[in-house]
């Protein structure tokens, strides 16, 4: 299979640290490139991740917050300089066109028309383009600023087995007709699709960040193999998270238990935790989910689970 894999880089809210920097999420989904909520100091992270601009085939920004959007400006300027030959579309909440503009503009530069927006409004929405291989659906969250979660669908597919389609005389070209079509005669006898594959279940993964716990990030986060969370803050400080509409580790935890996510990447912390405190995050978003957890941490590789097997 494709390689499928999340290059964490940059995992700090508001304000970045010396081992953290601002937000920035590239998802590698094969020949696919998303890179989600570019903050400042992207460009420096991916060249250190071994990314370039031509690996970007879309952009998704949840909220016009400076740590989830200031690196868009180089991002996009770079994406014009290395003359990137692709459609990159970018989805973003439709309610901030304004900040979106400024940023797309934000000073004088050799412009590309490969930038493609795509605003997101309303209770929920579909951003997919052509040729992608997900479906991208973007649904309110709540927060002190219009923003916007990103859930990615693939579409369910089959599993062929060798030996069941010898059995059934399936060969060559008629493999590939037999799984367009659904069922095919092979001599004088009609094959079922069914007969001859196993049901693959589409993987799915899901982007929520700053936001206080509401059912949309549940439903993003439904059955999602992969979550990457925002988990800004520790118990000790709830009352600040509820005041500023963010979320604890431990509320991350509920959302992931709620939703039957299998994978949780807990990132955007606070400036305020030292490195010695990181493992309470861990903790504490554990006493509620009891699936696998990974905090974040710059330039790391978090490879998306394999395939849910079915039978």
């Amino acid at each position: 299979m494709s390689v499928r894999e999340l290059v964490i880089l940059g995992t700090s809210s508001a304000v970045p640290t010396r081992r953290r920097n601002h937000n920035g999420y590239f998802l590698r989904w094969g020949d696919q490139g998303v890179l989600f909520d570019p903050g400042e100091g992207t460009q420096r992270q991916m060249r250190l991740a071994g990314l370039a601009a031509t690996d970007i085939t879309r952009i998704c920004v949840t909220h016009f917050h400076g740590d989830h959007s200031l690196g868009l400006p180089g991002v996009i300027q770079r994406i014009a300089r290395d003359r990137v030959p692709h459609t990159v579309r970018v989805a973003y909440p439709g309610a901030g066109e304004e900040y979106w503009r400024r940023l797309r503009h934000a000073t004088s530069f050799h412009d590309t028309e490969v930038i493609l927006p795509q605003p997101v409004g309303g209770s929920g929405c579909c951003a997919t383009g052509e040729g992608e291989p997900f479906t991208i659906t973007a649904l309110p969250l709540r927060h002190s600023v219009p923003a916007y979660g990103y859930r990615l669908v693939e579409p369910d597919g089959w599993r062929m087995s060798p030996e069941r389609l010898e059995r059934h005389g399936v060969r060559g070209p008629d493999v590939s007709r037999l799984l367009r079509e659904g069922r095919i005669e092979v001599a004088g006898r009609e094959v079922a699709l069914a007969e001859c594959a196993d049901p693959r279940p589409g993987q799915v993964f899901a982007f929520v960040m700053d936001t206080g716990e509401c059912e949309q990030a549940v439903e993003l986060a439904r059955g999602a193999d992969m979550l990457v969370i925002e988990s800004t803050y520790l118990d000790s400080e709830e009352r600040l998270a509820r005041e500023y509409r963010h979320l604890t580790a431990r509320m991350a935890g509920r959302i992931a238990a709620r939703a039957g996510v299998r994978l949780l990447v807990l990132t955007h912390l606070s400036e305020r935790y030292e490195q010695e405190r990181e493992g309470e995050f861990v903790a504490q978003a554990a006493e509620e989910f009891d699936g696998r957890i990974v905090l974040a941490a710059d330039l790391d590789r978090v490879a998306v689970p394999p395939r849910r097997r079915t039978g």
